[in-house]
Order: structure tokens, then sequence, then C-alpha cells
């Protein structure tokens, strides 16, 4: 009880100095917390989505699954309509429906502008049928009743002023279809952020399908007291084979799973970022308490003269750790909760819309977060806990904090120079590795240990790195800058653990810059060296071109030649026999002038003969393929062609890396008409003297098809750049949490340090030392802390990004490019941090009265 009591009031004494390290502690829990929050509102709101559309049984074709659902084709797989009278004869349903869907549309309005969602959520077309009333309810108009009618979620008509009677112009596969408004409607439960149209059932099979007649899969409802696995039985003992069943239950499940990898993403980058925070976080923690523990020697002696044990020490200190972790996880998880509202709203204004209805906070959330918070605050204070109880009682009869026990010991050198060097051989073995699996193990276990040893052998680099740094920068200030200088060498053990805080999120973002910047002159250098063509016509989402539109392209003026670029779904048998999924990309001859590839063997152009095909070189080596070798390609969807290599192409580069080529009329000959991959970008080259118009006409063509578009190698470049660029921003923002915690930390460092130095500023001051001369010294001071720390956390990041660049060279990104500027600005910028971080203490330093300083304890 005693201990609990002189805990409370310790840490109520010292309340204000704790509240920097609370503020690391809620920071980090809040992250923690925001993202369990968040994802598990994404999983609510996807759940109830599915529970609310499916039946009890579902029936679509048996290869519609995966990628089918979308295919390249523009048609969906589908289900003669015949099916459905068969399926209302079957013992236990009490109704089916037949429905139409499509995602391979995109809708405009009159101002051909698309009303389709700009993120990652598609624009589904579907017919109206009485199902829809389970997930929607008409908030205006009617149903579709005609072909000339479209009904539109309510989400979309708002975001795009779209009103009744208003037209919209759906473009799909099978050509274009104009429709007016005549309804809009509400989902019962929140729609993620997708486009829905509906439209008459005839008319969407004539126009999503090709012809009437057919379903992209059929609604079974069963009749009161049958289970859905009773009933999926019943019904594939009356169909037989060929179709896909699925009960609610497996439906919604598969619907997770389609889902589950994009929220895993988001969920496990982010609790990322927060075990980030946390490790910055535990470095402020350590020295608040060790700053604590040195200020209070005297009054800790004391109490080791009255009778205090060792373990009551010990444990009064880990109790107000336990009282900062639980103060701070409290409020982080409050935090957390407003935070995933934020993030909601975030994802909402991208397009994908999340209500604050469905948001949940699961037990197990306030539990993690907690947990989290209090354990690594209690861990991160041990170490200056056992230290304060090793205060013997004679240390009281001796001044608080002296000098010497900040100084670094020779074994923790010893141990930081140890790991420094095994984590640059771990690098070095990463760069050097031959193949990505084990580099990438090397790699990790370099960055480990390169950061763990930069941690503690910190403060022996302090008195190094401090003193160059003290003769560039502050020395032209004269006394001021020296007395900086030497209060941030007096004790180094402090200073390497601020800058260490400041290190690592450093580290992180120079390791990432360098990785970005050299993705970006890669992609550059290898655009230049083999791609041909003067422009590239493709949908930002990966949507295949509708025919229509290559026709447009086409007909364009001012262009030499047009190559289509296809991808076919097929399985190659080796001569050996051995079968694997191929990535067989049909294209038009003019393919080799558009895109130039390396061949080890035979020539490409031969590829596009009668009954030939390419390889690539690292098929041709597993397989033992070579030229004049007869494989059998197994269409999917039509039938089986015995093709010859005539050509292998080098694996070495990154665009179409392992691609086999062969012509599209090759894939025609052995594909039906209707199951010929639509193209999935254009290539095209101008006549000589004529880029300019040519690049205005193909832009011309296309300007009714808002989803597709035009580039050159210059805009191909710049958009490289810019998505590159927009990642390296999101994972900056993210980082800028762990660089926000570093900088309290030296805002607690130089308060806490400040205090100690309460006598001696009062000396200071006494003998002629200015409030102004002061403040400058502490913000010296600080900017000194923060550069160190940038010098590390830059250096460390620069080489863990040299060492990853030399594994992505594996992959084809062969180009190491320095991002300098970025890496100047970062340093300097880290000058301006370590300035804004001793505004206040500064500032309360400048303010303390002479006589009471000089006469404080």
């Amino acid at each position: 009880m005693t201990v609990l009591k002189t805990s409370l009031r310790n840490f109520f004494a010292h309340k204000g100095r704790m509240a920097l390290s609370a503020v690391a502690v809620l920071l980090s829990v809040a992250f923690v917390s925001g993202t369990l929050v968040f994802t598990d509102t994404m999983n609510t709101t996807f759940d109830k989505l599915f529970a609310s559309t499916a039946s009890d049984v579902t029936v679509s074709p048996k290869s519609a699954a995966g990628d089918d659902a979308n295919p390249q084709n523009g048609r969906p797989e589908s289900l003669p309509a015949s099916l459905v009278e068969r399926l209302r004869k079957v013992e236990g349903v009490k109704d089916a429906q037949g429905s139409v869907a499509s995602t391979s549309v995109t809708v405009v309005d009159t101002k051909n502008k698309n009303v389709g969602p700009t993120g990652g959520a598609p624009t589904i077309a579907v017919n109206w049928t009485p199902n829809e009333l389970r997930s929607v309810e008409i908030a205006s108009g009617h149903e579709p009743r005609g072909p000339t009618e479209v009904v539109v979620d309510g989400a979309t008509a708002e975001k795009h002023g779209l009103k009744l009677g208003d037209e919209l112009r759906t473009i799909a596969a099978t050509g274009d279809f104009t429709a007016k408004i005549a309804g809009t409607v509400d989902f019962k439960v929140t729609n993620p952020g997708a486009t829905v149209v509906y439209f008459d059932t005839a008319t969407a099979q004539r126009e999503l399908l090709g012809k009437e007649g057919l379903f992209t899969q059929i609604s079974v409802d069963a009749k009161p007291g049958v289970a859905d696995d009773a009933l999926k039985a019943d019904i594939a003992a009356a169909l037989g084979g060929g179709y896909k069943l699925q009960t609610a239950a497996e439906a919604a499940d598969a619907g997770r799973e389609d889902v589950a990898g994009f929220l895993d993403v988001m969920k496990y980058a982010m609790l990322g970022f927060a075990g980030i925070a946390f490790l910055v976080g535990i470095f402020l923690i350590v020295n608040t308490f060790s700053m604590l523990v040195a200020q209070r020697t005297r009054e800790i002696g004391l109490m080791r003269a009255i009778g205090s044990s060792r373990k009551q020490v010990n444990r009064s200190v880990l109790v107000e750790a336990l009282l900062l972790g639980l103060v701070g996880s409290v409020a982080g998880v409050a935090a957390g909760v407003g935070l995933a509202v934020g993030l909601m709203k975030l994802m909402s204004s991208m397009g994908m819309e999340l209500s604050t209805r469905d948001l949940t906070v699961a037990w197990t959330t306030p539990a993690v977060g907690l947990a989290l918070g209090i354990v690594v605050t209690v861990l991160a204070a041990y170490i200056p806990a056992r230290r304060a109880g090793k205060v013997s009682p004679m240390a009281a009869l001796r001044d608080a904090g002296t000098p010497a026990d900040g100084k670094a010991g020779r074994v923790r050198g010893v141990l930081g120079i140890v790991l420094t060097g095994a984590g640059a051989a771990a690098l070095v073995a990463a760069a050097r590795a031959a193949e990505a699996g084990p580099g990438s193990l090397w790699l990790g276990l370099g960055v480990v240990l390169t950061l763990l040893g930069f941690v503690v052998v910190g403060p022996l680099l302090a008195g190094v790195v401090v003193r160059a740094l003290g003769v560039v920068v502050l020395r032209i200030f004269g006394p001021v800058g020296r007395m900086a200088e030497r209060n941030a060498l007096r004790n180094p053990r402090r200073t390497g653990a601020t800058a260490a805080a400041l290190m690592i999120g450093l580290a992180l973002v120079a390791g990432l810059s360098v990785v970005g910047s050299s993705m970006v002159a890669s992609a550059t250098e290898e655009l230049d060296r083999s791609v041909g063509a003067d422009f590239i016509v493709q949908s930002g989402t990966g949507q295949p071109i509708v025919p229509q539109a290559q026709a447009a392209v086409a007909k364009a003026p001012g262009l030499d030649h047009v190559t289509a670029y296809k991808w076919v779904d097929a399985k190659v048998t080796d001569p050996h026999g051995k079968v694997s999924t191929a990535d067989l990309a049909a294209t038009d001859p003019t393919y080799v002038k558009d895109l130039r590839r390396e061949t080890t063997a035979g020539t490409l152009t031969e590829a596009y003969g009668e009954g030939a095909m390419s390889v690539g070189s690292d098929y041709a080596t597993e397989h033992r393929v070579k030229v004049g070798d007869v494989l059998t390609v197994a269409f999917k969807g039509g039938d089986t062609a015995k093709l010859k290599v005539a050509a292998i192409t080098a694996d070495t580069g990154q665009v179409d890396k392992g691609a086999m080529y062969t012509s599209i009329a090759t894939v025609t000959r052995h594909l039906p008409a209707d199951r010929v991959p639509n193209s999935l970008l254009v290539l095209a080259s101008a006549k000589d003297g004529q880029e300019t118009q040519a690049y205005q006409a193909l832009k011309d063509a296309l300007a009714p098809y808002p989803q597709y578009k035009v580039s050159n190698q210059a805009d191909y470049k710049e958009e490289l750049q810019n998505q590159v660029g927009q990642l390296l921003n999101i994972v900056y923002g993210l980082l800028a949490l762990a660089i926000v915690v570093a900088v309290l930390g030296v805002v607690n460092t130089l308060a806490l340090s400040v205090v100690e130095r309460t006598r001696e500023i009062g000396l200071m001051r006494a003998i002629g030392l200015s409030r102004r001369q002061l403040r400058r010294m502490i913000r010296l001071e600080s900017v000194v802390i923060a550069l160190f720390g940038a010098l590390l956390g830059l250096g460390l990041g620069m080489g863990w990004g040299t060492a990853a660049q030399k594994l992505l060279a594996l992959e084809g990104l062969g180009v190491l490019e320095i991002p300098w500027p970025t890496i100047v600005t970062v340093f300097i910028g880290s000058a301006f941090v370590g300035l804004f971080a001793a505004l206040v203490p500064a500032f309360r330093a400048g303010r303390m009265n002479v006589l009471n300083a000089i006469a404080s304890e």
C-alpha cells in the first residue's frame, strides 16, 4: 500500500512531465484500436451486404469463378433461361428468379462524364427483379419498364447531380445504348461505393449478354422448413454436374474471401505502422523515466536510508509506468474510435461509402489496446526501474543526476558494433543473393540487426557525430553554441536514445525513397529501351477495351499501325507431358515493332506465323523446351492446338516477363467468336512527322469513351512516377505518426533536461547569460540532437534502400537511384523539427526566476 501511495504521489507530482509520454502511448494505441475498429466495421458492412443479397441457394455456371466474374470479352458466363422453370419444379423450391449482372460496363451522363466510382469499387449493371427489394427500396420514380428506362442508386444520383428524366449512356462489350432515369433506389444496408444501374430483364440480357434467354445466375428460395444444404443437394441431384451451387452461407463466405485480401493488406500495413510508433514511443518512455529517476536520486536515496528495499523502489517506478500506460491506453482506445470514423470519412471521399451506423467496436479492441499500451509502457520503464532500485542510501548525500550516470559502457559499445556489423553483413548477403526468396530473409534480418545496432551504439556515435556537427553548425554561434554542444554531449545515453526515436522514422523514409526512386528510374529506362510504340491506350482500372472503342482507334488519322494486345487463358503441355497455366499474349505481328523483346533463340516474327508461338527463357529452361518443339495448347472455352515454338524471349526485364506470344489469328481459329477476349491495351505508332496530330486524333477518337486514356511515352512515365509518388505519400503520411512521437520525445527530453539543470541555468543567468542567449542555447541543443538522429536515420535508410534495390534487380528493376533532393530536404527539415521541438522548453527556461533557480535542489 505504501508503494502505491508513493507511486501515486510521484505520478501526480510529475504529471506535466508524464504528459508527453502519455501522448506517445495514446497515439500508438489509437492507431492499433482505430485499425481494428475500421477493419471490423468494414467486415460488418460487407457481411450485411452479402447477407441481404444472397438467396437460399444460388446457381451459376461452373466456370464463373474468380476472374471469370469479369471476363475479358466483357460477357459474363451465362445459363439458359429455361433452367429457371426446371428449378421451380425441384422439390423444396419455393421460387427461382434469373438475374443478369455485369461489371464490364461504363455508364456516362449527357456530358460524357463517367458516373462510376473512381476508386476500387465497380460499376454494376443488373436486371430488375423482385429479389432486388431485399437489399434496396425505391426512393423515387419506379422500376425500369422497358428498353428506354434505367434505375440508378441514390448515392450515385446525388453525387453526380442526376435526376429523373436524365439520359445515361451505358458502354458494354456488345455496344452502346441509352436510357432515361425512371427511378432511384436507396440501399437498406450500406453500399460500399459501387455504382449500380438497373434495367428490365430483356434489355439487360440483350445489351449485356448479347441475346435474350440467358441469365448469369439463378437465385432459388426454399420452402419453409427446408434447410439450405438439403435444397442444394436436391438441386444438384436434379441438374447433375456442370453448375456451381452455393448456399447463402457459402455465397457470403465467398464474398468475404473476395474482399479479405484487400482488408488484410490495409489491416496489417496499418498495424505495422502502429508497431513503429510503439517502438519510437519506447525510447520516449525510457528517456522520461531515466531522467525522472536521475532527478530523484537524492529522494530515492533517502527512501532507501529510512528502510525502503530495492524491490519497493523498483515496484514504485513500475507502478508509475503502469499508471502512465493505463491513462494513455484508455485515452488511446477512445481516440482510436475517432480515428476509425475519420478513416471511414476518408474512404467515403475516395468512393467507398461506409456508414457510421455500422461502426463496430468489439470487446477485443479495447482489450488489445489496453494490453499493448500497458505492457509496452511497463517494459519500457523496466530498465529505469532497475536503475532506481540500485540507488544506494549514500546517494542522498550527493547531487542528483550526476553526469557520470549517463556514460555509455564499453559492453554496450561492443554489443552495438557487433550487431551493426552482423546487420551490415546480412544486407550485403541480401544485395548479392541469387534468388529473391532467400534474399528477402537476409534483407529483413539486416534491417532488424542494423536498427538494433544503431540504437545500442548511438551513445558512442553521439560523441563523434555531435562534435562534428558542432564544428559545422554550432561554433558560428560562439560561446552559446559551444554550451549547446556540451549539453548534448554531457549525457551520451540520453542524446542517443532521443535521436534514436527520430532515426527510426527517417530511416524508413529514406529507405522507401530509395526504393521508390529506383523503381521509377528502372521502369523509365526499360520503357526507353524496349517500348517502340508512340502511344498506349488502356483503362486505368484494367478494364478491357470494348470493340467499338478499338474500332475508333483504328480509324484515327495519322497512324502508321495499330497493335491489339489480348490476354488468353490456356493450359500448355510441354513435350515431356508437364502441364502448366500459360501467360499467353495474343497480339498483332506489329507488336515486335512496338515492344523490342530480346530473343535467346529463334526469331520472334516467326512466332506470329500459322501454328506458331514463342515462350520465355525461364519457361524454356524449366521445361527443357527449345526452338522447333511442339507444345499442346488447350484454350479455355475453345479447342486444343499444336503450336511450334518459333522463338524464345529473354526474361530479363519487367515488361511482359514470362509471356508467351502468338498471333490473334491463331487464337481466333481455336476460340468461338464470342469467347475471343477484348484487348487489354492497344499500342499505336504515328506516321513520320505526324506524332502531334496523331496524338490529338487518338484523344478525339476516344472522347466518347472516358474510361480509356491515351498516353504517349512521356505521359506514361509521368503516370508511373505519380503512382509510385502517391503510394510513397501514403506511407510517409503513416510514418508521420512515428515522427510526431519522436518530436514529442525531443520536447520531453529538453523539458526534463531544463528541470534537471535548473540551478545551472540560474547560475548562468546570474553571471550574465541573457534570456535570449539561454533560449538560443536550448534551441541549438535540440537542433544538433535532431540532426544527429537525421544523419543516423538517413544513412541507415539509404543502406536499407540500396540493399532492397539490389534484390529488386533480380526482378528486372536494375537501376539504383538515390533521391538526393529528398534526402537533403529531409535533413534540413530535421533541423526545423529540432527547432520546433525546443520552442516550449526554451520559453519555459527563459521565464525562470534567477534566485529561485539558484536556490533549487
